[in-house]
């Protein structure tokens, strides 16, 4: 059960800053805010378990209402194409971006609604002192059974003025490098035909084991 509690983390770093509203205040009020919506966004989570059991469509059409206002889903799908964004044409990252999306569901929903009882505990927020639109968020993932998970988000505040995340490392592993990585290797493992790595990036994500490198971090 331990690579499904370490599923849970990864898509609860995607989904932690799910509700509430923008808060440009110092570190501290950062943090507060992020604590507060945190534990709300768990108490969401476990009230729509039953929904993803019941309509799996409809689950995903209420979280990703949600978090299309609080995670930068297009700033993460450019960074995970990287350089290869410059080959696609504007429908393509469209697309990837819907793709990118609906592959995290898919891939870690099922271990969000299986998943133990756990609590979350938001430590820090550090604003970078050489630019105030960057932050970091320190939280711990502590399960049932008493074991802490690290996990840090990056944030950035956009042009309204809203804080927004833009990554996640989870025990040391920064998961934006890791999917970029393997969006590069399935470029070269299809000689370049960007359309087909789009097609099939819901089995890249599959295929990407990063339960086995968490653990191992």
């Amino acid at each position: 059960m331990l690579a499904l509690k370490q599923r849970l983390i990864l898509i609860f770093a995607l989904f932690a800053l799910g509700l509430g509203q923008a808060w440009a205040g110092p570190e501290e009020e950062l943090r507060q805010y992020v604590d507060e919506n945190t534990q709300k966004l768990v108490q969401k989570l476990q009230a729509e378990k039953g929904l993803y059991e019941s309509d799996p469509e409809a689950f995903y059409a209420s979280m990703d209402e949600t978090l299309d206002q609080f995670v930068d889903f297009r700033r993460i799908a450019a960074r995970v194409m990287g350089r290869y964004a410059r080959q696609s044409s504007p429908e393509q990252r469209d697309e990837f971006v819907e793709k990118f999306k609906r592959s995290l569901f898919d891939s870690y929903a099922q271990a969000l609604v299986s998943a133990d009882d756990f609590t979350i505990q938001v430590k820090e927020a550090s604003i970078m002192a050489q630019n105030s639109d960057r932050a970091t968020v320190q939280m711990e993932v502590i399960t049932s059974s008493g074991n802490r998970y690290p996990v840090t988000y990056s944030m950035y505040r956009n042009s309204d003025n809203r804080w927004m995340m833009e990554n996640v490392i989870v025990e040391g592993i920064n998961i934006g490098l890791a999917f970029r990585d393997r969006f590069a290797q399935e470029m070269e493992a299809n000689r370049g035909q960007i359309q087909l790595v789009i097609d099939g990036w819901s089995d890249a994500v599959e295929s990407l084991n990063l339960d086995e490198e968490i653990d191992q971090s």
